[in-house]
């Protein structure tokens, strides 16, 4: 497969689908070549589809609005065929509209279109609208050659030769007329046509070159690369090292008081270990994954092996212990303590909901329980974080038994919830101050400098963008200098995290030249142009 480096637009995500929004362009200045597409009510057929066009740059607008003639708010997408045999696959574009989207169901993006035809569908199920852009070549010359690069991949011994095999991988992109074949030659063999990655499995020392033609004739230089395939090693017949140590406390017969811990380890230094297992006196082997712990009283045998990555499995060994029982009664209850976690204000109370996490621990019989009781009710059994949503004064007690029957004393925690902050609905406020040397007329004299600022006291600024004499909005990330002579227009606005737009702000200027016999310009100085 020739790896092609195509120009890519996706339109609409997970997220997007969520609460449908404006389809972003791409950067770059909008394409001479416009084509549009509309929708309206209609499930069978687009409103209107241009036919044909001119192979390079074009801006696509597909609109699907109450001006189109959707009436009913019906969402359709112009999705571009990237899949199906007998047509151009370059441009991948999935554009989603609705009138009730953030651009009123109007979307433009710019694409590279090369000569052939493009199948556009609409991709909601149950719609059939469907058809057809021829694509002719605008009548320029490319005279650039493709783009072409290759990687080897494999296996690698230390010195970087690749074990038993390599494959290289070519890849080949042209932003003009297109590829039209990618080829490569073996070891200064003649060359031939490239359609899926190059295995060499030959052991010894080889080079792959390789070239690249668009469909204007254009080829690339050739490239190559390099490399040694060596063989791979012998098959590995030696089964692995294991071992088993067994721990705990002991007692004056050399018995493990309470509970032994049985420790397996393996080693394999050809292929290296796949899988320990285990059999406790006698039961069906399992996987070993940790340590063993065996607490039941009386003796035990541990039988283990292991297996490498060959196949090949170690000999059975067996680890031989007692447990014996513990001899002093349990009459220490479990320590138990409570958290609580969530957002909290600045006066400490949790904002929406408060989430009480209880821990217990008992190192003699054991936890056997835990119970909790939310603002004096009936206690319950606790198995996961209790969440506290309903706003005011709450207090959660708790308490835990052991194994034993000990349990502890009543803890408890209190707390304070509190309802979320309203929604933040009020846009960032905006302003912009013009710095410089002015001349007798206010004019600035060689260049202005722009300072914009934002606030936003509820969720904060995101971004704050500006126009230039009527381009483009940019984001801007620095005070902005303008020294072109003439009058100049900047508009400005400013949007916060929750996604409000402050109305549009607008400094209008005159930049001038200094006047020749003015060594010094500006107001004060009495020079005039």
């Amino acid at each position: 497969m020739v790896g092609l480096t195509l120009p890519a637009l996706w339109l609409w995500s997970a997220e997007a689908a969520a609460k449908p929004q404006a389809a972003q362009a791409q950067p770059g200045q909008a394409a001479a070549q416009v084509l549009t597409w509309t929708a309206n009510d209609s499930m069978t057929a687009y409103k209107s589809t241009p036919a044909t066009a001119t192979a390079g740059p074009a801006t696509i607008v597909f609109e699907n609005s109450a001006a189109t003639g959707n009436t009913t708010g019906m969402t359709h997408t112009l999705t571009f065929d990237t899949s199906t045999a007998g047509y151009n696959h370059d441009v991948s574009l999935n554009i989603i509209a609705s009138p009730f989207d953030a651009g009123g169901g109007r979307h433009e993006v710019q694409v590279n279109l090369t000569p052939g035809k493009y199948r556009f569908f609409c991709a909601i199920p149950g719609h059939q609208m469907v058809g057809e852009l021829v694509v002719t070549d605008g009548g320029g010359t490319d005279t650039t050659a493709p783009q072409v690069s290759a990687a080897v991949s494999g296996d690698r011994d230390a010195n970087g030769a690749y074990i038993g095999s390599a494959t290289v991988t070519v890849s080949a992109s042209d932003t003009e007329s297109g590829v039209d074949k990618v080829e490569y030659s073996l070891d200064n063999g003649a060359f031939a046509a490239y359609s899926a990655p190059v295995s060499v499995n030959q052991a010894g020392s080889h080079t792959v070159r390789y070239r690249a033609t668009d469909k204007a004739g254009n080829t690339s230089p050739v490239g190559s690369v390099a490399f040694t395939v060596v063989p791979p090693q012998q098959r590995d017949t030696t089964p692995p090292q294991v071992s088993a140590q067994v721990t705990g406390d002991k007692d004056a017969n050399g018995a493990y008081v309470g509970s032994a811990t049985v420790t397996i380890t393996a080693t394999d230094t050809e292929s290296g270990v796949d899988k320990v297992e285990y059999s406790l006196d006698g039961q069906p082997y399992a996987v070993y994954a940790r340590p063993l712990v065996v607490g039941q009283p009386g003796p035990h045998n541990v039988s283990y092996r292991a297996s490498d990555k060959a196949g090949n499995t170690s000999a059975v060994s067996t680890a031989t212990f007692t447990v014996a029982a513990p001899d002093q009664k349990d009459t220490t209850p479990p320590q138990v303590s409570a958290q609580v976690t969530g957002d909290k204000d600045a006066n400490g109370n949790y904002i929406g909901s408060a989430t009480v996490t209880v821990s217990a621990s008992d190192t003699e019989s054991g936890v056997d329980k835990v119970e909790y009781s939310l603002d004096n009710g009936a206690f319950a059994a606790y198995s996961a974080p209790v969440s506290v949503n309903q706003a005011g004064s709450h207090t959660v007690r708790y308490r835990a038994t052991d194994k034993a029957g000990n349990t502890s004393p009543v803890g408890s925690v209190a707390f304070t919830v509190v309802a979320p902050d309203q929604k933040d609905t009020t846009p960032p406020q905006v302003s912009a101050q013009l710095t410089g040397n002015q001349d007798w007329a206010w004019n600035y004299v060689g260049s202005a400098t722009l300072t914009i600022s934002a606030t936003d006291a509820d969720s904060g600024v995101d971004k704050v963008e500006y126009s230039l004499d009527g381009q483009p909005y940019a984001v801007y990330t620095k005070p902005l200098a303008v020294d072109q002579p003439g009058a100049h227009n900047v508009s400005y606005r400013a949007s916060d995290k929750a996604g409000n737009t402050s109305a549009v702000g607008t400094a209008k200027f005159m930049v001038v030249k200094a006047a020749p016999d003015c060594p010094k310009p500006g107001k004060g100085h009495g020079c005039k142009d």
